[in-house]
């Protein structure tokens, strides 16, 4: 963007007071990123539901209870899936590496918010093309990462800094998250988390994330009809009577929070023998290996074609009790065995497609694995103890399990919780779903998908100067500016005038005034040339040479946003003045005043710090000897060394001691017994044992 575009759109916020301003442009761009996500979103919804059902829906039926049913049709068009995502990541993405999420994670932390958005397309169409085969995978994780990269470009069309930059790809993933799978409020928990291992949020990051999804879902419910499709109001339906009604069935739920966990770590395991085992050693070209994922794939789903569910049509047909209609439905035996076969081989397939390089997400496959654990438990119940369970709460168990899987392949506890219950339409089963999703996540969250996922914040490079960024936002203008500012002028001064007013060695800047109305400022470099020229000087006044156009503080403003106007503007130095339309001058803010505001604070808190904490002292001690070994012995540190005091030299001063001829070792600092340094060393002073010597030795002494 051009630097007369970012001027003008700094001034459009510039006219309304901050923070209003901050966020004012937040929430517009928030509102952009959203509607954009949305109708992406929206695109490859539409083209996921025609696809799958002219491809995969041609040959198999997802959502019925069959098994064994060979096709060469299913054996081979997930191979044909992944050998066209393999070609289309290898020549129009080969910069695209990690998957979904893991992507937009590195770009938060790693790459200043910086997600390209030509890879995260290519890779959402790929996407398409491995689910309408039939691939095991999930659209929503792709889905994902192109909303932050939609965030991320808007960022670096508008003058945003990395911080915004990135807040809106934050919000991007919101918006996306929260289109794809209905969940507007979850989608924005889930992108503001899921950028740690631990259950901490991107609190910058919450408002325009919740502001990005609300419109992005509401884009994406206006815009799904006009491709001919419904727009439901949850992803699966038939859970919303659903309801916790008696603490008798929490033992139900209890059992279900470790077969999540379970189901979780099946899922992680399989994913990390196939990247980290089988191909590393398969020696094919990269754009092949998907092609291979996508065989092992479809002969998977030879055998329960399940596997190849990415619309949760199962899950759907289990909520709505016409699962089980057919001949695998005789005995409970046999639809717990059939049900614990998908659980293990839905794990093996997502491994293969995903694995082997496929363009998909884990999020999909995820609630899916949790709906069959949620299913297998109940049809084990109904097994082991006929009735006792009441088929409602056998229903419940598919919903809930939903979140316990994601909770922990996510290592987001809260947010499937609430994206479940939004996705469901289940509010009453919030109990069961806290309970499954928190003790699923303690039992295995270690075995999270994310691997670019930081532990918290203070772990993030994208965190690393939040304690002085908050500390100058919280402070204003007013406080450090300079009030008593003697180098003024009035516009009819005349200029030899204002340059007998320049102290020798000082690059002063005049504040031209009209009364106490700021019109104006004169630098040094402004009078060069009347400076070498003296008698020009007498011909000329202040409102001859001032600068008239010039960047402007308030004193409400925060001292972090005067920083970026010092390094916009390229000056030294911001006049200071009200907001009123008399501008009348108040002072002057200088870089070497925010800098020594600064250095003041943190020498005052260093001082609080060592009285709190006094173990933290030898760490100041240790760098001030690091200091002083730099300055003594740049080269050679390892000749600097900390002495005890000699026996000999015990009650005799340095230079009764003749401490170089008789040691070897020049005394450059004496340590005394509570840490301070004494530097230089006083040569008349008495040593005792107490102290420490530290002193350059080399032979050559």
């Amino acid at each position: 963007m051009s630097r007369a575009r970012v001027t003008r759109w700094s001034a459009l916020w510039d006219l309304l007071p901050r923070p209003a301003a901050r966020w004012s442009r937040m929430f517009a761009l928030a509102t952009l990123v959203g509607v954009t996500c949305g109708a992406a979103a929206a695109g490859l919804e539409a083209a996921l539901h025609y696809g799958v059902n002219v491809f995969v829906g041609r040959y198999t039926h997802l959502g019925q209870a069959t098994a064994w049913q060979f096709h060469w049709g299913v054996l081979l068009l997930p191979a044909l899936g992944g050998l066209v995502s393999g070609l289309m990541l290898r020549y129009l993405a080969p910069e695209s590496r990690l998957h979904g999420t893991n992507a937009l994670i590195r770009a938060f932390h790693h790459q200043m918010g910086e997600f390209p958005l030509r890879g995260a397309g290519i890779k959402s169409l790929a996407n398409v093309a491995v689910i309408s085969s039939g691939g095991s995978a999930g659209p929503e994780g792709p889905t994902a990462a192109l909303g932050a990269a939609i965030g991320s470009t808007l960022g670096r069309l508008f003058p945003t800094t990395a911080h915004e930059r990135r807040v809106l790809l934050v919000a991007g993933c919101a918006a996306g998250v929260g289109s794809i799978f209905r969940c507007p409020l979850g989608g924005a928990l889930f992108a503001t988390s899921i950028l740690y291992s631990e259950p901490e949020y991107e609190t910058d990051a919450m408002v325009p994330s919740v502001i990005s999804s609300v419109m992005g879902y509401s884009t994406f419910i206006s815009l799904v009809p006009v491709f001919g499709l419904a727009a439901h109001q949850y992803l699966l339906q038939g859970a919303e009577q659903l309801g916790f009604n008696s603490a008798t069935s929490l033992g139900i739920y209890a059992l279900l929070g470790p077969l999540c966990a379970l189901g979780a770590i099946l899922l992680s395991i399989s994913l990390r023998v196939v990247e980290e085992g089988l191909m590393p050693r398969a020696r094919m070209p990269k754009w092949l290996a998907p092609a291979l994922g996508g065989l092992a794939t479809g002969a998977l789903a030879c055998m329960l074609p399940q596997v190849m569910d990415g619309r949760y049509a199962f899950i759907q047909n289990a909520l709505s009790g016409s699962l089980f209609s057919n001949d695998m439905g005789d005995t409970l035996a046999r639809q717990a065995l059939f049900l614990a076969l998908i659980l293990v081989f839905k794990c093996v397939a997502t491994a293969f497609t995903v694995g082997s390089g496929g363009s998909g997400g884990v999020l999909g496959p995820s609630v899916f694995l949790g709906g069959v654990a949620g299913i297998l438990l109940g049809t084990l119940g109904e097994w082991l103890l006929p009735g006792a369970i009441p088929p409602d709460v056998r229903r419940s168990l598919i919903p809930v399990g939903m979140g316990g899987v994601l909770a922990v392949t996510m290592r987001t506890p809260l947010a499937a919780v609430v994206m479940v219950t939004e996705m469901t339409g289940s509010y009453r089963l919030i109990v069961p779903l806290m309970l499954v999703c928190v003790s699923a996540y303690m039992l295995g969250r270690r075995w999270g998908l994310n691997r670019e996922q930081l532990r918290t914040a203070a772990d993030s490079p994208a965190h690393a100067a939040d304690a002085m960024v908050h500390l100058l936002e919280s402070w204003t203008v007013e406080r450090v500016m300079e009030r008593d500012w003697k180098s003024l002028a009035a516009p009819d001064t005349g200029l030899d005038e204002v340059i007998r007013r320049i102290e020798p060695g000082t690059r002063p800047v005049f504040a031209v005034l009209d009364g106490e109305r700021l019109v104006g400022v004169i630098s040094v470099p402004d009078l060069r040339r009347i400076i070498d020229e003296p008698d020009l000087a007498q011909m000329f006044i202040a409102a001859d040479l001032m600068t008239e156009r010039l960047a402007v503080m308030h004193p409400d403003e925060d001292v972090y946003h005067a920083l970026a106007v010092f390094q916009r503007e390229n000056h030294d130095m911001l006049p200071v003045v009200s907001r009123d339309r008399r501008r009348r001058f108040l002072g002057m803010l200088t870089r070497r005043g925010v800098f020594e505001s600064l250095r003041r604070h943190v020498a005052d808190m260093q001082r609080h710090v060592f009285a709190e904490h006094a173990g933290l002292a030898a760490i100041d001690r240790e760098g001030q000897l690091d200091q002083l070994l730099m300055a003594v012995a740049p080269q050679r540190t390892d000749r600097v060394q900390r002495l005890l005091v000699p026996l000999d030299a015990l009650g005799r001063s340095l230079r009764q001691a003749d401490f170089r001829k008789s040691f070897g070792a020049q005394v450059i600092a004496i340590e005394q017994p509570d840490g301070s340094m004494q530097c230089p060393p006083d040569i008349d002073a008495p040593l005792h044992s107490g102290q420490r010597l530290l002193a350059v030795v080399d032979d050559a002494v």
